[in-house]
């Protein structure tokens, strides 16, 4: 059921009530000097329909279950954190969902943007009408190449290529044999640039690596029956994709339909986004399989990220993806940003005084630490492995678990040209 927005500002902004919870969060931002008395208004983007609707509400998902901590706890220098939810869909009315909320509702910040068309719709706006945009997922890549290298605003996610070279340095280390690859991915810039670069990583590790078949159905497409013959057909060792939602699972059943993977390897970079729904009963042992940055059974995880599964897991029936990891970080970053820049300021800070705050600065998140580099990109850990049924879940996991921190799989900044910076860095000194 569709959560009414009037219900869901009642409830999230109830947590701050004074008298019910011991926390006078008004009255505390009236005794700061230079702290208004209203809420602090958060814009919230979340896809709420089609195959990526699990992903959106996960997103949005971790922001409430920061919203209800912060409130609790006297909100944002004794504001509360009021939550005002809009959808994301395409980036026409994406884009207009944004101007509403910075021009009407007049939120302090909006966060969300997971497709890579909406982030590169919503960065040039952000930067025309000075707000404050932390995305989830979305980045405002064209291809490989950044189309805001210096921005104000805009803050992104790490950049397409990160899981799939993750993906590649993985296959190299636990498929020794591979010679022939093949690739099926998602028909725009994210599907394009995460098999690009895993060839070229790949390739770094196995000069001799043939790609022999690529397969570009577009995000939604449901009956994977005539690629899956071509895959057969083709016989590569291994197949590759960056499918990060729903279509991950149907692709897995059709392909179990037929034993797909009893004559090939497979690297699913960004499948765990869905892991609940990857049951053993279809989803192989002996996958690279990637969870983004956040990887619920991880047993290095922090006390906070275990209270979130446990938390998640009870209210909601299912453990927690890693976009509750990215909704999560952008809201605690914004606190943490809006703290530091009242400390320079002595007043509620503006958006351009918290925006300079934001840069570089470190927060712990869900997974661990979590930062912004100085050019307005995530940095964060990503976590990726080997699937295997041995676990008290009906679902498959990982084992081991490799921690791949961007440092590593990512270009270090938006001025670096990817495939120079391939060519540089791979093969990876141990």
């Amino acid at each position: 059921m569709e959560t009414n927005r009037r219900d869901f500002l009642k409830g999230i902004g109830a947590a701050a009530t004074g008298g019910a919870l011991g926390f006078p969060a008004v009255v505390r931002a009236q005794t700061r000097k230079g702290i208004p008395a209203e809420p602090v208004k958060i814009g919230l983007l979340a896809i709420r329909a089609g195959v990526a609707a699990p992903v959106g509400a996960a997103g949005q998902r971790g922001v409430e279950w920061w919203a209800e901590r912060v409130n609790k706890a006297g909100g944002i220098l004794g504001r509360k954190a009021e939550l005002v939810l809009e959808e994301e869909s395409s980036p026409k009315d994406t884009v207009e969902r944004f101007r509403k909320l910075a021009l009407q509702t007049k939120v302090d910040v909006i966060v969300g943007g997971i497709s890579t068309a909406v982030g590169l719709a919503l960065g040039p706006v952000a930067e025309e009408l000075a707000m404050l945009w932390l995305s989830w997922d979305a980045t405002t890549q064209k291809g490989v190449e950044e189309t805001m290298p210096k921005p104000k605003f805009a803050f992104r996610s790490v950049d397409n290529e990160v899981e799939a070279i993750g993906g590649a340095i993985l296959t190299a280390k636990y498929f020794k044999g591979v010679k022939t690859i093949a690739g099926i991915n998602n028909d725009y810039s994210y599907g394009r640039d995460c098999w690009d670069a895993f060839q070229a990583v790949l390739k770094r590790y196995t000069p001799d690596v043939k790609p022999v078949l690529d397969l570009w159905p577009k995000l939604g497409v449901t009956d994977f029956t005539s690629h899956i013959a071509a895959i057969q057909q083709a016989k590569p060792d291994l197949l590759m994709t960056s499918f990060w939602s729903g279509d991950t699972t149907i692709l897995l059943k059709q392909a179990a339909a037929v034993g797909l993977f009893k004559s090939m390897k497979g690297c699913f970079t960004t499948g765990g986004g869905v892991h609940d729904s990857l049951k053993k009963s279809f989803t192989p042992e002996g996958l690279v399989l990637g969870y983004n940055s956040m990887y619920f059974n991880y047993a290095g995880a922090s006390a906070l990220q275990k209270q979130f599964v446990r938390e998640y897991k009870a209210k909601h029936g299912e453990y927690p993806p890693y976009e509750c990891d990215h909704g999560y970080f952008t809201v605690e970053s914004y606190r943490a940003g809006v703290e530091k820049a009242y400390k320079a300021a002595g007043e509620w800070p503006s958006k351009e005084q918290v925006a300079k705050a934001l840069e570089g600065i470190q927060v712990e998140s869900l997974s661990g630490k979590r930062s912004w580099r100085e050019d307005h990109v995530q940095m964060c850990n990503f976590f990726q492995g080997i699937t295997t049924h041995k676990s008290e879940f009906d679902f498959v996991t990982i084992d081991p678990v490799e921690v791949l921190p961007t440092t590593k799989i990512m270009k270090p900044s938006t001025s670096t040209k990817l495939y120079e910076w391939i060519n540089a860095t791979f093969p990876l000194k141990s």
